[in-house]
């Protein structure tokens, strides 16, 4: 083989892609067709509340196609981070509508391999003794007992190799828990024999599908082709094209440095990488390169609950009341705690956010005297309960809405809500409790990571998959 080809349908699956797109690349002869399924950096909600990114019928529809054009072409699908998060519950969801698929297009011959992420406390306890864990950050607490403790569920992202084995003992579709987010292209990359580094740099790109297209989007699809010497990035839709800056510019997304990019065991050098244009739409890059770290981590992610919240949206058009609406929050936030004084300060917290003046960057912003003739105006409580933080708003909002500032003229009310109840009781709030580094070895890695196969076949399906469901 000179090459191989990788099928991105999206930048997260349930995301959605043109079927024509995707078709379009299936008239490429892929060798596999490989999708993310997660990520955190909306939060840890998704992880700690043990809830998927997309909807069920979202990700249905994204999978039917998947699975099925991969099994009508013979050719391995592979699904990273399975369900958002990739912990054991979210995997569990993914499983459930795959099972639907299967019994669906009878497609009981699928060789399927799960590769789960969760990782034991115990074992972070352990290797906290032998000082093997260590916080991703400055601005990352401490992992305590406590905090170790409260965390609902603890993942880490896996690297290419248990994705490997799983294509090497005959899985044709692979759903993996929590992954690297390149490390699946690289499995594929290496299972066919083509150089890692290819794989784990295409994957950077392709993992986010067309957003390194112009015009870019995480919601169309993109074709990956691996070669010896470097790999070539190529849209599938005639509405896109990729250009050497628009893919060299994605390279340089979600990172601390400029070219080096840190993953489980390895380390992405792209600093003489080059960017090429290659015919009117695709580009082409070489030069990446890839090292063995100097210790093998793998990054840790948990959430814990810490609160519930309470939050309102409205609108103001008033120049005098925008003119000085800081002020005039500081007073409504003032009387709210005056009025519950009865209730710790440390039990909740007010926050306000005011966009079209510093909603986005906050105490960043430059230019905060530049104000419009309309603010919209969310403003939350966190508290330790939900009936805390829902009384807590109900005082905050209505103190806001009829506050008295200077120059006021009319008394019907300072904010306009855009639907109602205005007060939305969101529910718990979390925070990650565990974002950290962890030292393992290779026999360690095999025990963390470990690989299942489903036979579909069984006659009592739902028994065979039970723990998966």
């Amino acid at each position: 083989m000179e090459e191989i080809k990788i099928l991105s349908p999206c930048g997260i699956l349930g995301y959605g892609f043109p079927k024509e797109s995707f078709m379009n690349g299936i008239r490429e002869k892929p060798d596999a067709i490989v999708v993310d399924a997660g990520s955190t950096d909306a939060g840890p909600h998704k992880l700690g509340k043990g809830v998927a990114i997309v909807s069920k019928e979202a990700a249905k529809r994204d999978l039917e196609l998947i699975i099925t054009e991969a099994f009508k072409a013979h050719i391995p699908a592979v699904i990273g981070s399975a369900g958002g998060a990739g912990g054991r519950i979210h995997v569990e969801h993914t499983l459930e509508i795959i099972r639907e698929i299967i019994e669906e297009h009878h497609l009981q011959d699928l060789k399927t391999a799960v590769i789960w992420a969760d990782i034991p406390k115990e074992f972070i306890r352990k290797k906290q003794k032998e000082q093997k864990v260590e916080k991703l950050g400055s601005l990352v607490k401490e992992l305590t007992e406590e905090r170790l403790e409260k965390s609902s569920g603890i993942v880490a992202q896996m690297g290419h190799e248990p994705i490997v084995q799983a294509l090497q003992e005959g899985a044709r579709l692979v759903v993996c828990g929590r992954a690297y987010d390149p490390s699946p292209f690289a499995a594929v990359t290496e299972f066919y024999g083509f150089p890692l580094q290819y794989g784990y740099h295409a994957g950077k790109i392709l993992e986010c599908a067309a957003l390194c297209a112009v015009p870019g989007t995480t919601k169309d699809c993109m074709l990956g082709i691996i070669r010896k010497d470097g790999f070539l990035v190529k849209p599938l839709s005639r509405e896109r094209k990729c250009t050497a800056l628009s893919v060299a510019a994605h390279t340089f997304y979600e990172k601390e440095h400029p070219y080096i990019l840190h993953g489980p065991g390895v380390v992405m050098d792209l600093k003489d990488c080059t960017f090429q244009q290659y015919g009117e739409d695709s580009v082409l890059v070489k030069g990446s390169r890839l090292e063995p770290a100097e210790r093998y981590q793998v990054k840790l992610e948990g959430a814990m609950q810490v609160a519930y919240r309470t939050f309102v949206i409205a609108g103001i058009r008033d120049p005098l009341m925008i003119s000085r609406l800081e002020e005039i929050e500081g007073e409504v936030e003032r009387q709210t705690r005056e009025y519950y004084r009865d209730v710790e300060d440390s039990r909740y917290k007010i926050n306000f956010y005011n966009y079209g003046i510093n909603g986005v960057m906050g105490e960043s912003e430059p230019f905060p005297k530049e104000k419009g003739h309309e603010v919209g105006v969310l403003f939350e409580v966190i508290g330790e309960t939900q009936e805390l933080a829902n009384m807590i708003c109900s005082t905050l909002r209505s103190t806001f809405l009829h506050y008295g500032y200077p120059g006021r003229k009319s008394t019907a009310g300072n904010l306009a809500f855009p639907f109602a109840p205005s007060d939305v009781p969101f529910g718990p709030v979390f925070e990650f409790s565990v974002y950290h580094l962890m030292e393992i070895t290779p026999e360690e890695r095999d025990y963390l990571f470990p690989i299942e196969h489903i036979n579909w076949k069984e006659s009592k399906q739902e028994e065979k998959i039970d723990g998966y469901l």
